[in-house]
Formats: C-alpha cells, structure tokens, sequence
C-alpha cells in the first residue's frame, strides 16, 4: 500500500483531476499534476504543477522522481509516456489498457475478441474501406479512431457517398464505421477494480446528451433492475479482461431492451460526477485508493441523484450587438433543496466548453429529477425535455 503522505502523479490538469486532487488532499496525500495549460484546474489546486507536454521527458522524470504512484484523468495521453513512466514507478491504470480504451479500432476489437455485446462496424482506413461495407450498416456513424470526444470526430452518414464525404472531411484518418441503432436510451456504469482484483460498481446511470456532449444523468436508471445489473456485470467482464486497476467508465446503449457496450473511458467520468454527493465514496476516492493499493470503498448510494452538466454557452447571453459575455446568476441553483453546485474554476468559458455541473439529491429519483429540470430551465438550458 502506498499511504499518506505521499506524493502521487496526475497526468492531465481538468476538472477530472481537480476532483482526484481534492479527493486525494481529503484522503492526507499530496499531488503533482503535469498538464501543458498553466491554468489548468487540477493544478490551480495541486500542491506542484508542471508545466509541460505529455511527450516532455524531462518533465516525466520529474514527475517519476517525485510520485509514487501515477494516473491519469484522460485517455489520450500517449501510451508511450505510460510505458516510459512505468519503468520509474507505479502507474496505473496500465498503458495497454488505456490504449485499447483511446483508439476505437482497438476498442471495438477487443469487445468482438472477447465476445461482448457491440453495434456492428468495420474498420475505415481508406475509401476501399467503405465501398466495400455492407450495406447493413447504413445508416451509420462514422467516427474517427483517436482523439474523439463528446461528439467530436462522428458524423452521422445516411449512404454510402455520405460516408466516404465524411471520410474525407476526416482528412483520410482511420475510423470506425457503426451502425446506426434506434436506441431506447443510454446508460453507464463507473467501477473501481483493485491489483487484486477486487471489484466495486457504482449504480448504473441514466444518460441523455445535447449536441454530442453529456447533458443530464439519472441515478437509479429508469430501466429494469436486471438490466442495471447487466450492465455492472459486463462493465465487471471488461475491467476483468483488461487487467484494468484504476477507475472505468463503461457506456452503453439500450436497444429492443438489450445492452450494446458503447465505449470505454479509462478514468472517471462525467456520468459519475453525482457519486460525489449521492454516495458513500466517489468515484474519485476509488481512483486514489485503487491507485494506491488501498481497499476499494463502499460504492452504496444513499440518495437517488439527478446530476446536470453546465457548459460554457451560459456564460454568455445574445444582445442586439452579439453575444455577451456574464457570469451566470446561480442565485437560482443555490436556492434549490438538496442541489449541489460544482465549478471547475476554468479560466475561460467558450460553447462546449464543460465548466461545472450541479446534482440534486433527494430519497425520491423523480422528486430528483423534477427539481434538477426546473433548476435547469431557470439558468438558461430549455432545449429538451427528460
């Protein structure tokens, strides 16, 4: 067991970091973060920041002298600097796995090679690719291989030209090439797994998303109990089959009442951000204790939780002259019974751009959920329905 207070290493300086520094700081351990920005919000609040690439080797043997463990808070940082680093000191999770979690080819690969349930694709590595793809997978979704998030680097595609239009916008990057499925919703599971294989599920979550980027999760999930359960069992087979020790988010679809296993996040995730205020432990104190070689914590909610994410649109309101730059009025949230507001203290607000999120608890999931869409129509965000 690595025990306090010793120093561990975050590699990437968002607010999944910041809420890993903090949990950490909580648990009695100090923390460098290594990001690139210099107003990065992990490291605003860690106790060293180093200002430097991820491919800086000088900065990694910083980091590996000073840390006794090391993890990361996003999935692309290069496999490589995981092996490099792994030569110094602990890191975890592994490098094989993150890699197998940041390229979707890989991904997809391992879910067929292990028998698990997934959408029907093929790979995309040139326009031969997609000339010669069934036609059942049209209507699909093309999404490139790497570096793909919250929306980014997917495009719908009705037919065949429209793939290999998009192929093209993609500048020729290998992608995926996915069925398109009538879903029936969406759902997430974030489990801790330990060296020792130990395993602990958070409940599974309920997602809705608003231009590609996560908008409301909903805790307990308005599916059958068995398919929640499903799905912390196949989230279990995958960190299982991975060899994975750290904290991993599993997402799914919900088609004809079955579970398809969307993608993998090896780190915390945004549908966990209510296990902060709706569990035992979050899901951050599991990525310190897996980390560190400590027993896994409870995972037991003792509220149901309806978690909003707020974006950086609201930052800004449309006047004659254009859009406007203002801080929103929380004023409205604070006033809320059982809501609970975190802002990531990001330096600039843009579109898109996550910058907090708050939760509302509460012993009744639809009292929950009513409270946190009122809340939510109060700042501003009135463009769907859940």
């Amino acid at each position: 067991m690595i025990l306090p207070p010793a120093t561990l290493g975050m590699l990437g300086g968002g607010q999944l970091g910041r809420f890993f520094v903090a949990a950490a700081h909580e648990m009695g351990y100090r923390v460098w973060v290594l990001d690139p920005d210099p107003h990065s919000p992990a490291g605003s609040i860690a106790d060293r920041q180093l200002i430097a690439a991820y491919d800086d080797y000088a900065a990694l043997d910083q980091l590996a002298q000073g840390c006794a463990a090391i993890t990361t808070e996003f999935e692309n940082v290069p496999a490589g600097t995981l092996d490099y680093l792994d030569k110094f000191t602990v890191v975890r999770p592994s490098a094989t796995a993150v890699g197998v979690c940041q390229n979707r080819i890989a991904e997809k690969n391992f879910l067929r090679d292990n028998g698990l349930p997934h959408a029907a694709y093929v790979e995309v590595h040139g326009e031969q690719d997609v000339r010669a793809a069934p036609d059942s997978l049209f209507p699909g979704i093309l999404k490139v291989a790497r570096f793909g998030y919250d929306g980014k680097g997917q495009a719908v595609v009705a037919d065949r030209e429209a793939a290999l239009a998009a192929f093209l916008h993609f500048k020729s990057e290998s992608c995926v090439l996915e069925q398109r499925l009538p879903l029936d919703g969406e759902v997430s599971v974030v489990l801790a797994r330990g060296e020792d294989g130990a395993r602990r599920s958070f409940p599974t979550a309920e997602n809705s998303h608003r231009k590609g980027i996560l908008d409301v999760s909903l805790v307990p999930a308005r599916v059958p109990p068995a398919l929640r359960e499903h799905a912390a069992d196949l989230a279990g087979a995958i960190a299982e089959r991975l060899g994975y020790v750290g904290t991993l988010a599993v997402e799914f679809f919900v088609v004809d009442g079955r579970l398809l296993i969307n993608e993998m996040a090896p780190r915390p995730h945004n549908s966990g951000h209510y296990t902060l205020d709706a569990c035992v432990g979050s899901q951050y104190e599991q990525q310190v204790r897996a980390l560190c070689g400590l027993p896994l914590g409870e995972t037991r909610a003792h509220s149901a939780a309806a978690m909003v994410n707020l974006l950086g649109d609201l930052w800004y309101e449309n006047t004659a002259g254009g859009p406007r730059y203002r801080e929103p009025d929380w004023s409205a949230l604070h006033a809320v019974p059982g809501l609970k507001l975190h802002l990531y203290g990001k330096h600039h607000a843009r579109p898109g751009r996550k910058m907090g999120h708050f939760t509302v608890i509460d012993p009744d999931p639809e009292r929950a959920r009513q409270r946190a869409m009122a809340a939510r129509a109060a700042i501003g965000i009135v463009d769907a329905a859940h």
